[in-house]
């Protein structure tokens, strides 16, 4: 195999080179019991994957071997495979540099041993990490080391134990070098005898994890403005100008919410807790502690407090909010992918053609119509059909532009006009139903489509390669058309942070985010598979196997050399070698071609064990192809023990449905015609929607009103809703109820929950009931005012249907009203998400 044909290796391939068999299996037996399957399972996937199969490859065609993973579970285990390995290679290099100091003991041997993540591996080592400069370091090289060991096991005064020091002016450091020093004076040398005494007291783990602990229970997080000048253009993170809750039970989109506000110099952030509990656990440690303080227990004292203040205290709190940092960008990842899954997976409206609408006002309404096949349109001149209008102010010229829209559509059979959801989209829409309704010939459906993101790619050196001879303000209405047509194909196109699905996607990091969605893109795709003859670059790099550079070999040879006929002509692209085919061939799909298999999902591996299967029916291919029957009389029994790469029934099943399409069912929402901007919008109000993103506390509504509108996790069902994601998923259409309206700030409160009956009014008591003292007991107010009190009774609180607040978390009780109160409304929650409207 030729070094092009390489595939790209796993992160930590170096790392997996460097561990011995016995770490292997170890790792492959701990991820087996925390994923909750086999370790056979583990190996055989382990197997393939450092043999540079893909997971969408072993999923599908690698099945036997690993006792029907699916790719949810090859993915995990993919994850946790790296990070465990990294893990590994990292307790290699930590035990090796121990060693080499003779710092290496049992305990701590144990203690790496059983560490759980990086950062702990790091705590661990972090005493014994080489700091030639330190304070204690210089003062040991000094000679100061004897009068600390004194103090520590003998009964001496400070002083005393410094009587027989000899002063230093310079040391030497372990490469030669000579540094100052100044121990002139008594003050100075107790100084540098207390900094060995923390120094040693740090490597104390024992009693750093049991106040790590205690610390975290107790410990809050407190934001406040940084300056007064902050105020105002911070003022969309004014609802932490002066914030506290328990760090424990910190919100992840809180936090980052936090973090985002320091970033951007708005917020300043710290950790309170106490001091004076840690300190005394400190001492009582070190057992220097005693019913009379004596001068020796009182220094000692000085060196527990310095240690637990300058030492500790600012690790732990660094690690805590790094742990809980992790955590939350790790969440913030987990919805992105989730949400662009979901919506890389949307039904297709499938081979139509349709009028893509990028509506304008100033600038007009750009059209474009695209083909069965996503090709533009070419008019009798070899023109593409494109065009503007300009119905709307300050031109007004709405009876030309519905002239030129009725002939586009009559002219060219269109069956879908894709609109997109920006400015004046509802208008637009409006615009066009009025043409559909006048002309009863028209068989056209209008759609609106979300056009995140179609500038960015209208812009993009892909869309210049695809769309050259158009201009780029005419690009978005293909784009547009084509997002209706196929979702998954178009939307590979634009950078998914473009796309408008995540919360806190510039947060968090980066790397880890690219990596995640890369993931998620690669499963997208080849879940659906592609037309070799008609995919872009950019969806072709996602196949298994492929990379940017073949993906484009592949659209350069067909170019060249016209549609591939079958998959074994694929062979002939440049850089295009053995192993990349063998991952690769199974979701690249050839229609039309020479032969009938190419077009399904079967992998050119088994297509000789097909041929054996049609020895038993006496068929043809077409003719077994999507025929139970014949498929069903079909004898697996000895075929199935000839290829243990080869799952027989799996063949058999894509036979029965080739190229099965997993996405669903292509529906649209019907948006009212009389609700267009959130004016027309009124509390009680039942709308239709397209559900556009899902965050960790609700869900985001498009009903056409050019603002989304939040439904909280507490509106979102009667019973207990623990993850939003498990109810609904970007693209869902469903039925809401306005609840609130923010019309000055462009917010709106929606409910999923069914409109609760009202009870029916209970009949009035006769007038000439009397009223017993009993009856005086249990109907008079629970209150203590005498009688003839004519002050009005405190009102019951009432739940509000537009309370919005993350119930889960609550600010503790002794905080201020004036910002704690605050969490709950709707622009903190909007805050929170760092969910903003997505570029067009």
């Amino acid at each position: 195999m030729s070094s092009t044909d390489t595939l790209t290796p796993s992160q930590t391939s170096t790392n997996a080179q460097v561990l011995d068999a016995t770490t292997h299996a170890n790792i492959h037996d701990k991820l087996a019991r925390a994923l909750g399957i086999k370790t056979a399972q583990v190996n055989a996937f382990v197997k393939l994957y450092d043999e540079g199969a893909t997971v969408p490859f072993i999923a599908r065609y690698r099945k036997e071997k690993t006792q029907n993973l699916d790719d949810a579970q090859l993915r995990a285990l993919e994850k946790s495979l790296n990070y465990e390995r990294d893990m590994a290679t990292r307790r290699l290099k930590i035990i090796e540099l121990l060693s080499t100091q003779g710092n290496l003991t049992e305990e701590l041997q144990t203690r790496i041993d059983n560490a759980t993540s990086k950062l702990e591996l790091e705590d661990i080592y972090l005493p014994y990490r080489p700091r030639r400069r330190s304070p204690a370091a210089k003062a040991r090289a000094a000679g100061l080391d004897v009068a600390a060991q004194a103090l520590l096991t003998q009964d001496v005064t400070p002083t005393d134990a410094l009587a027989d020091y000899q002063v230093q002016s310079s040391i030497t450091d372990e490469s030669g070098n000579e540094i100052e020093v100044d121990f002139s004076d008594i003050e100075k040398q107790l100084a540098g005898v207390q900094a060995i005494i923390v120094d040693e007291w740090t490597q104390a783990l024992d009693l750093l994890d049991h106040l790590r602990s205690s610390f975290a229970k107790t410990a809050s997080i407190v934001s406040s403005v940084a300056s007064e000048e902050k105020r105002e253009v911070g003022e969309k993170f004014k609802d932490y100008f002066e914030h506290s809750e328990s760090l424990a039970r910190l919100p992840n989109h809180r936090l980052l919410a936090m973090l985002r506000g320091r970033q951007e110099n708005v917020l300043g952030l710290k950790i309170e807790g106490e001091d004076a509990p840690f300190i005394e656990k400190i001492i009582k440690h070190f057992a220097i502690d005693g019913k009379a303080p004596t001068e020796r227990q009182e220094f000692l004292a000085e060196a527990a407090s310095s240690l637990w203040k300058d030492k500790w205290r600012p690790h732990i709190e660094h690690r805590l909010l790094t742990e809980k940092r992790l955590t939350a960008e790790a969440a913030a990842i987990d919805v992105f992918a989730n949400n662009l899954q979901h919506l890389l997976m949307s039904a297709p409206a499938g081979r139509k053609v349709i009028l893509g609408v990028d509506p304008g006002i100033r600038h007009g309404v750009k059209m474009a119509i695209v083909d069965a096949q996503g090709h533009v349109m070419l008019d009798g001149e070899d023109k593409p059909v494109i065009a503007t209008v300009y119905p709307f102010a300050p031109d007004n010229k709405m009876t030309e532009a519905k002239a030129v829209i009725d002939e586009l559509l009559s002219t060219y059979n269109v069956d879908l006009v894709a609109i997109g959801n920006g400015t004046a989209s509802r208008e637009t829409d409006a615009m066009i139903k009025e043409i559909l309704a006048a002309n009863e010939a028209l068989k056209a459906k209008a759609v609106i489509v979300n056009e995140s993101g179609a500038s960015v790619y209208s812009a993009s050196e892909l869309a210049t390669d695809e769309l050259g001879n158009l201009d780029v303000s005419v690009r978005g209405a293909v784009s547009i058309a084509r997002r209706l047509q196929d979702p998954l194909s178009e939307l590979v196109k634009v950078d998914p942070k473009a796309i408008g699905v995540g919360q806190y996607q510039h947060d968090v990091n980066q790397t880890q985010l690219a990596d995640s969605l890369d993931k998620v893109t690669q499963d997208s795709v080849n879940a659906v598979g592609v037309d070799v003859n008609t995919a872009s670059p950019a969806i072709l790099a996602h196949i298994a196997g492929l990379n940017r550079n073949v993906a484009q070999q592949i659209v350069t040879y067909r170019k060249e050399h016209g549609a591939f006929d079958s998959r074994e002509s694929l062979k002939n692209v440049p850089r295009l070698g053995a192993k990349t085919f063998e991952q690769a061939a199974g979701f690249l799909r050839i229609h039309d071609g020479s032969n009938p298999l190419d077009a399904t999902g079967v992998h050119p591996e088994s297509y000789k064990l097909v041929d054996n299967l049609l020895t038993q029916t006496d068929k043809s291919l077409p003719e077994v192809i999507g025929n139970d029957g014949v498929l069903n009389s079909i004898d697996t029994t000895a075929l199935a023990a000839n290829d243990e790469n080869v799952s027989v029934k799996a063949i058999l099943d894509e036979l029965a449905k080739p190229a099965r399409d997993p996405r669903p069912e292509f529906k649209t929402a019907n948006f009212r015609d009389d609700v267009n901007s959130i004016k027309d919008l009124s509390e009680g109000m039942i709308l239709e929607g397209v559900v556009t993103n899902v965050t960790a506390f609700g869900c985001f509504i498009d009903v056409g009103v050019h603002q989304d509108g939040l439904v909280h996790i507490s509106q979102m069902a009667n019973d207990f809703v623990a993850d939003p994601m498990n109810r609904v998923k970007p693209g869902d259409i469903v039925s809401v109820r306005v609840i609130s309206i923010d019309e000055k700030r462009g917010r709106i409160g929606f409910s999923m929950k069914p409109e609760a009956e009202k009870p029916a009014r209970p009949a009035a008591k006769p007038a000439t009931a009397k009223v017993t003292n009993n009856d005086e007991k249990t109907s008079r107010p629970r209150s203590n005012r005498p009688a003839g009190d004519k002050r009005p009774s405190k009102p019951k609180r009432q739940p509000s249907s537009s309370n919005h607040s993350d119930s889960r978390s609550k600010a503790p009780r002794a905080e201020k009203a004036e910002a704690p109160s605050k969490m709950g409304t709707f622009g903190a929650l909007l805050q929170e998400a760092g969910v903003t409207k997505a570029k067009k």
